[in-house]
Formats: C-alpha cells, sequence, structure tokens
C-alpha cells in the first residue's frame, strides 16, 4: 500500500479532475458546498481499502472501533479470497488486497452511502461526513499523536463536520453525487496501489490468464515501493499539484472564488 498521504491526496486530486472535466451534466453542475462534502468523501474513501490491514492507517483512525471494523474485513477477505481463488492465483492468505482492493467493493461503498443519504438526507450527510472526514484526516496526518491521536482526529472530524453541516443546510444534494465521490477515491487508492510491487486486483472476479485475482501493475521498472524516494519526492508532489490546480478550476467554475475571474480579466487585458 502507499502511505496514508498519498492516498487521501490522490483521492482529492481523481475527485478535482473528475469535477473539472466534467463539462455539462449533473457533475459539472455541483454547488460549492457539494463540491466540498464529496472531495471530503474522496479523500476519506481513498484511504478505506487498507482498512483490510490491522496496522494500517485508516485501520487506526478510531480506535478500538476501527480495529473491530479491520478484523471483521480481514476474516471476510480471507474467506472470499479462498472461495474464488484459481489454482493459478498465488498462495496467500488474502487478507490484504483482496475484497476491499476490488471494483464491486468500490461500487458497494459507493451504492451504500447513496442509498443512505436518500433514506435520510440530512443526518446521513452528517454520519457520513464524518466518517470519511476522520479517514482523510488521519491520512493527511498519519504520524499526528500516535497516543491520542483516535480522540483527535474524531475531534476534528466533528468539528469539520458540523462546520459543514452547517454550510450546506437548506441545500437540495444529489445522493449519487456522494456515492460516487466514495467510488472515485476508492478507485484512487487501487491506482495508487497498482503501481507498487504487489500490483492491485481490483478487477477480481472476472478472469485474466486463469486467475481471478490477477494483479494489475505496470512492468517492473514502473513500479514503485511503499513510501520511498519516488512516492514521496515524485508521486506524492505531482498529486498534490494536480489536485490544487483542478481544485482551482472546480472553485472558478462554480462561483467560489470570484476574485479568480478578476485575474483572468486582468490577464486578459494584460496580454490584449
Amino acid at each position: 500500500m502507499a502511505t496514508g498521504p498519498t492516498h487521501a491526496v490522490s483521492g482529492l486530486a481523481v475527485w478535482a479532475a473528475v469535477t473539472a472535466l466534467a463539462s455539462d451534466g449533473t457533475i459539472g453542475q455541483l454547488s460549492p458546498q457539494s463540491w466540498v462534502i464529496g472531495a471530503t468523501l474522496a479523500s476519506g474513501a481513498a484511504l478505506l481499502p487498507d482498512i483490510d490491514h490491522p496496522s494500517s492507517t485508516v485501520s487506526r483512525t478510531f480506535g478500538a472501533i476501527s480495529q473491530g471494523l479491520s478484523k471483521a474485513a480481514v476474516t471476510f477477505s480471507k474467506f472470499i479470497y479462498r472461495l474464488t481463488r484459481t489454482k493459478k492465483d498465488s498462495d496467500r492468505d488474502g487478507g490484504h488486497r483482496g475484497f476491499t482492493h476490488t471494483i464491486v467493493f468500490a461500487l458497494l461503498m459507493g451504492l451504500i452511502v447513496t442509498a443512505a443519504v436518500q433514506a435520510s438526507n440530512g443526518t446521513a450527510i452528517a454520519i457520513v461526513m464524518f466518517f470519511y472526514a476522520g479517514l482523510a484526516i488521519r491520512g493527511v496526518m498519519h504520524k499526528w499523536c500516535p497516543k491520542r491521536d483516535a480522540m483527535l482526529i474524531a475531534g476534528a472530524s466533528l468539528v469539520l463536520t458540523v462546520l459543514c453541516t452547517w454550510w450546506a443546510s437548506g441545500e437540495q444534494h444529489n445522493a449519487a453525487i456522494f456515492g460516487l465521490a466514495v467510488i472515485v477515491g476508492n478507485i484512487a487508492h487501487f491506482l495508487g496501489d497498482a503501481i507498487t510491487e504487489q500490483g492491485c486486483s481490483m478487477l477480481w472476479p472476472i478472469p485474466i490468464t486463469g486467475k481471478t485475482w490477477y494483479p494489475i501493475r505496470p512492468p517492473k521498472a514502473m513500479r514503485m515501493s511503499t513510501g520511498g524516494k519516488t512516492e514521496m519526492k515524485v508521486v506524492l508532489p505531482i498529486l498534490t499539484g494536480a489536485a490544487v490546480i483542478f481544485s482551482v478550476v472546480v472553485a472558478y467554475r462554480v462561483g467560489a472564488a470570484p476574485w479568480l475571474t478578476e485575474i483572468g480579466l486582468l490577464s486578459l487585458g494584460a496580454a490584449s
């Protein structure tokens, strides 16, 4: 797995890119409030697949609660791997980078969020926001006060949730947008894992060369090691730059930063 900051930033970068490049339709016409909530969900969801690893960043986010979820995820992932593996699949326990690292899991998480928000708009958004905001904060600040970080992260997540809920009060949200944000975040995680040594079996259960758990990854020369120089000095800065650029594009489009329009007009005036 890549490190927490890389995963969190990748979720934001992909969400920003998707919404910036969507020229029309619902995705291309999000309100600032919906975009920010979606960005938080995508950033947090980019950590979620690693819930299948007991010592991962995400499994330590909410202390005993997330540890319990991690144990359940590991057990289920092992069961699914043993049940569906073929003779050509590798001989491993299937706990980490198993079911939670598949497109099926991403779609399932997206559907759960969509259904929850549709069933109870205000309350569900707050609960979902709190959970994924916690994951996002934990990802970015993965070394923050390890002895007390569960309580601190929960507190920071609660503050962020209250502020966003207050800001978005009265807004009519499209539940499917939030489900899409979660799917986007998960897929960003898969892509990040796919360029590491182990790869990512995200296309399960589609059989590829006789393997239902075929690891998607580039040629060996293009793979990176987790936490290595390539990730920290090349991949993370590139993702951060992409996240900033695409976020600015979206902010300009939705009118969340009027000063960007003024800068653009001044630049055009100077050029002419």
